[in-house]
């Protein structure tokens, strides 16, 4: 096994793509018209000779860059020197009061200071925007909107006669479009030359609505900074039904970045989604690469929480037990906690096609596990070995199963099992029990998670599930601003948010060292947003809380960097300032927490006085 490869991948090569296809996330990143594979890189030095490979390099920030392999050559890639570690991309999901409500905003747009985010960029990567909205507009009627890329289009193969459709510089998916063509379009007499000018549609209107709320501005609508000059990015592949991956996050991500330091701007990157996949715990590389992007230029990232806290997707418990006081007699039997077996019960609701659990442990550990179906069958797992994969089967459901290893950027050890139906079309329903016994026990720590609530049945989920650590990644970067939810019309914490870290037993990943997430919460319920039909919409989430983030971030900096008074109010600076501005909720009683981090959002409390 090349331990440059992370367990996902790995599981992927040893996997045939007529199974890989019936799963969730094995076959993503697969491309099955030319064979190839497109990965994530950590890399150092320069990767110009894979070109005489047939690989395609696309260089992103901060050392990293995705691949275009193919499959053939994955490991032979994988092999070289300058290739630190490879990652497959993963599928990322989307997760509504007048946003400058309830936030102390007012007190600080509507008086002294009279901020309006006027001078600094804000990134919206979704869904796309519905330009055409009065809320993106400038009194005069032109766009607010300094570049729009929708990495979905199809860019020209070569130039035709105008309008030539581009990808930016750099790049070879979507097309580019600047202020200049969008007001072109938006001058246009008729929709059918709108569209020819400009055919970027926002279909769900999540990315309109984000967008809206971090930025809108109308004589009757106000978003959190209405002045400040967007830059979007609609994320996603050519396919329809396609969620955005990885790639395309980090693509739109290093996109911001160069632009605002193109425009010699201070900027603001806005991620309203997430994923399930990982230890929660800032190794993956999509984590890392968000680390590493906070710092490049003027650059605050806000991410959303996500959704998945009452969703029942996450389980973890410890193997160690408080023994009791006595033995016979009123001796004490032993001193210190007791290693017991823990069963983990999962109930899969009727009509999954397929279902992954992931169980990450501390590689101090070793367990036995075994597995019992619905129906009373029941296996144990060969001894877990050091990477590889092992398929079993239970009833008419078949459970491939796979050993990793830790990775050289993390020390969580994960075992991946994947449920495919055999001779049926869904697996089996009911109970399923994954029975952990402890055989040599340091920690004894145990950390289930399943995939994101929009792509398994509502009624799949643990019994006795842990809402503790269910923020999704990759709102679990150290460096980014995590956004949990409140619900303001009770001043108290919306129970869907993903909770972070408030385990203080957790021995695996970077929140062993005491770092705390989220950092704060925002209204996310209810939260009224421009939609694509002209209209508001009250949008419940922490999408929607997200931006109000995102917006007040702009209102800082514009304090800060475009008016002089602080011209390094970028980056952790604007952290620690939210934080310490942070208000108290209804039900909290210890900050920072995993439920809202330091507290509420609070603009006026965050600018120094």
């Amino acid at each position: 096994m090349n331990q440059k490869l992370e367990d996902l991948l790995q599981l992927a090569l040893l996997t045939p793509e007529e199974i890989r296809v019936q799963t969730e996330e094995l076959n993503v990143g697969f491309h099955t018209e030319n064979r190839t594979w497109e990965l994530i890189v950590k890399y150092h030095g320069s990767l110009d000779m894979l070109e005489a490979l047939g690989v395609d390099v696309e260089y992103l920030i901060a050392g990293y860059a995705v691949l275009t392999v193919p499959e053939q050559l994955v490991d032979r890639v994988a092999e070289l020197e300058e290739i630190e570690y490879v990652e497959k991309p993963k599928r990322y999901f989307y997760e509504a009061e007048m946003p400058t409500d309830n936030s102390c905003i007012a007190q600080v747009t509507l008086r002294e200071p009279n901020l309006s985010g006027a001078g600094v960029l804000v990134a919206v990567l979704d869904s796309g925007i519905d330009y055409k909205l009065s809320e993106f507009r400038h009194p005069d009627g032109s766009t607010r909107i300094r570049f729009l890329w929708d990495q979905t289009l199809r860019p020209d193969a070569q130039a035709q006669l105008p309008p030539v459709r581009r990808p930016p510089d750099g790049y070879r998916m979507g097309v580019e479009f600047d202020s200049a063509r969008i007001n072109q379009a938006l001058a246009a007499s008729t929709e059918q030359e709108q569209f020819q000018l400009l055919p970027s549609v926002d279909a769900s209107g999540h990315g309109t609505a984000v967008a809206g709320i971090a930025a809108g501005s109308t004589s009757v609508y106000q978003g959190v900074a209405p002045e400040a000059e967007l830059l979007i990015v609609k994320l996603g592949l050519p396919d329809a039904a396609s969620f955005p991956r990885t790639t395309e996050i980090m693509r739109a991500v290093t996109y911001a970045i160069q632009k605002a330091i193109e425009l010699q701007m201070p900027l603001v990157i806005n991620l309203s989604f997430g994923n399930t996949y990982g230890a929660h715990d800032g190794s993956s590389l999509i984590e890392r690469f968000l680390d590493n992007a906070a710092e490049i230029g003027r650059t605050v990232i806000c991410v959303g929480a996500g959704n998945e806290g009452n969703s029942a997707g996450h389980l973890s418990g410890s193997l160690l037990q408080e023994n009791p006081t006595g033995g016979g007699d009123g001796v004490p039997s032993r001193v210190g906690p007791v290693a017991r077996p823990a069963s983990v019960e999962l109930a899969v609701a009727e009509y999954e096609r397929t279902l992954n659990v992931q169980l990450w442990k501390n590689y101090c550990d070793t367990y036995r596990i075994f597995l019992r179906s619905p129906g009373g069958q029941e296996t144990q797992l060969p001894a877990m070995i050091d990477g590889g994969k092992y398929t079993l089967r239970l009833e008419q459901t078949e459970i491939m199963v796979y050993f990793g290893n830790p990775a050289p950027y993390a020390v969580a050890e994960e075992i991946y099992f994947e449920m495919l139906p055999i001779g049926q079309t869904y697996i089996n329903s009911g109970v399923w029990t994954i029975r952990i016994e402890p055989l040599q026990v340091v920690t004894g720590r145990y950390y289930f998670y399943l995939p994101s609530a929009v792509v398994r049945a509502s009624g799949t989920g643990f019994y006795r599930s842990t809402p503790e650590v269910t923020l999704t990644i990759p709102s679990t970067a150290a460096k980014v601003i995590s956004v949990g939810a409140y619900d303001s019309t009770y001043e108290a914490y919306a129970d869907f948010s993903g909770r972070g870290y408030a385990d203080a037993n957790r021995t695996i990943g970077v929140v062993a060292a005491g770092l705390a997430k989220p950092d704060l919460a925002a209204p996310g319920v209810g939260v009224i947003a421009p939609d694509i039909y002209g209209g508001y919409t009250p949008m419940t989430g922490t999408s929607f809380a997200t931006p109000i983030v995102s917006g007040s971030c702009a209102l800082l900096m514009e304090w800060g960097i475009v008016r002089g008074n602080d011209v390094f109010l970028y980056g952790e600076k604007v952290k620690a300032y939210l934080r310490a501005g942070a208000r108290a909720l209804r039900g909290e009683y210890e900050y920072p927490n995993s439920r809202v981090g330091w507290g509420g959002l609070c603009a006026a409390g965050s600018l120094p006085q």
